[in-house]
């Protein structure tokens, strides 16, 4: 019997089936200090990738088509017999036994106890050496069954520019044992086909899967190499998942880090954000498969993408209440607004004055909202703005996992506010404060909540989906714990092999 090797097998998607495959060209690489997105794959996570992988490659491994053999063996009162094996395939594998084992170093997955069936042509000549030499030759079938096979492969991350870079650090398959049935064929013929090929038929086996491995690997480094490492949100802007620093591995968890923030499709500055240490962060759950921690910089880059870029301001001309946009439904309120302009229709210009605030505590998300609230006047086709109100929003925001969707929604907590400037004297800020809390309850804050109801995605490739997930906050993060469903529907094999 061989010595037992070192083997694994397919880890080969485990590092990108959590990074979305979108379209999106690539953004610059980011700098080690900028990651605000984390995973941390627990041991369950990795049983779910290891088993899942494991179905796949056995998919894209059969059949397997193996080269002819050739061999010449000789057997007595025949002298030297050739043989020949064509058609060899390897249709079935049968893994029993499997586990996986992140390191130092790389991680890497044991298939052992597995079996094998092939299906193959045999035929064999040989000479007479009597009176008159005749060629003697026949051919059939043969059926082989593989026991304790062991294959696998031990897979190095890395970090390149923002990509993650696969190195292969050993791989290799082992074949204890082999069965051989023959159909047809002479009675001496077995021992002798024994004989001359089963070691043949051992390396063959093991030198195929081997190679299918490894350019699997290839394939799928190949892969990640393409991948973009954007996520389009809409036409404003990409949430920018590059990797940032080398995968951390311990003896029951795998990490990654990626970049996080929102990116203007139009390349224009964006502000700095302090990095923390996100992997420092762990689920309450411990049997979940995968966590993630968003850092708040992550919803800041975003206020501050669309701050900068001009679209947090609107102009509102339907409410509820459409009588409030008429200065007749103002004339005991701004009694001045009305003597000035009776029976005018109105617009609320809304801008915010500065990127909302946002912050993660503990148990909850705080949000604080600097706004101008300009009422103009609408008099023979002129815009006219008579007063400015800046407001200061106090809110709380709330999430929750829809798909694969981190999706929000902020409630009013308080808001004060005073005028900026008038064109029609002082108000009365006592009597316009119940007009404008109706405006903020009716108005403001749906329109916001549908906009935050859409979400942005979180980096989950295509074809698996968060399930029962958990959320938390903790460290200035939102953390969320989860488990993970694949749909079979999606051929995750041609991915890889």
């Amino acid at each position: 019997m061989k010595p037992p090797k070192n083997l694994l097998l397919c880890v080969l998607l485990m590092p990108s089936l959590f990074i979305t495959i979108s379209q999106a060209q690539r953004p610059p690489p980011a700098t080690i200090d900028q990651s605000f997105i984390s995973f941390l794959i627990s041991t369950k996570g990795l049983e779910f990738v290891k088993d899942l992988l494991i179905t796949e490659a056995v998919s894209s491994l059969t059949p397997l088509d193996i080269p002819p053999i050739q061999n010449t063996r000789k057997i007595p009162f025949l002298g030297n017999v050739n043989f020949l094996l064509s058609n060899i395939t390897i249709y079935q594998i049968n893994v029993s036994e499997s586990y996986i084992k992140p390191g130092d170093s790389g991680v890497a997955i044991i298939v052992s106890g597995a079996t094998a069936n092939l299906s193959m042509n045999w035929y064999y000549s040989y000479s007479t050496a009597w009176l008159l030499p005749i060629e003697i030759s026949d051919k059939g079938n043969a059926s082989v069954e593989v026991e304790g096979m062991q294959v696998g492969l031990t897979i190095g991350f890395g970090n390149q520019e923002g990509i993650l870079k696969l190195s292969l650090l050993e791989c290799g398959c082992f074949v204890e044992d082999i069965n051989i049935k023959l159909d047809g064929g002479a009675s001496w013929l077995y021992q002798g086909f024994v004989d001359a090929f089963v070691g043949e038929i051992d390396s063959a086996v093991e030198n195929a899967v081997t190679k299918k491995l490894k350019e699997g690997l290839l394939k799928l480094d190949s892969l990640l190499q393409s991948l973009p490492n954007e996520i389009p949100i809409d036409d404003m802007a990409y949430l920018n998942v590059s990797f940032v620093n080398d995968p951390v591995l311990s003896s029951s968890s795998i990490g990654f880090e990626v970049n996080g923030l929102f990116t203007p499709r139009e390349r224009m500055p964006i502000s700095d954000f302090n990095h923390k240490d996100l992997l420092t962060f762990s689920c309450d759950d411990p049997s979940k498969m995968l966590g993630i921690s968003v850092d708040e910089a992550v919803f800041r880059s975003a206020s501050s993408l669309y701050f900068n870029a001009g679209y947090l301001q609107w102009i509102v001309d339907k409410i509820p209440d459409q009588s409030l946009l008429n200065t007749a439904g103002w004339r005991f309120i701004i009694p001045q607004l009305y003597k000035k302009y009776p029976n005018d229709d109105m617009n609320l210009n809304i801008s915010f004055a500065s990127a909302p605030a946002v912050r993660i505590l503990r148990d909850s998300i705080d949000a604080m909202v600097y706004a101008d609230l300009i009422i103009d006047v609408l008099e023979d086709h002129e815009v006219i703005p008579v007063a400015c109100i800046l407001l200061e929003i106090q809110a709380t925001g709330s999430v929750k996992i829809l798909s694969n969707y981190l999706v929000g929604s902020v409630k009013l907590d308080d808001f004060t506010m005073s005028l900026k400037w008038s064109k029609i004297g002082n108000l009365r800020m006592r009597l316009i404060q119940p007009v404008v809390w109706t405006l903020i309850q009716t108005v403001f804050l749906p329109f916001a909540n549908t906009r935050l109801g859409k979400g942005f995605p979180l980096p989950i490739i295509r074809g698996f989906t968060l399930e029962n997930a958990g959320i938390s906050f903790s460290n200035s993060s939102i953390v969320v714990c989860s488990d993970v469903a694949y749909e079979k529907s999606y051929d995750l094999a041609l991915q890889i092999l």
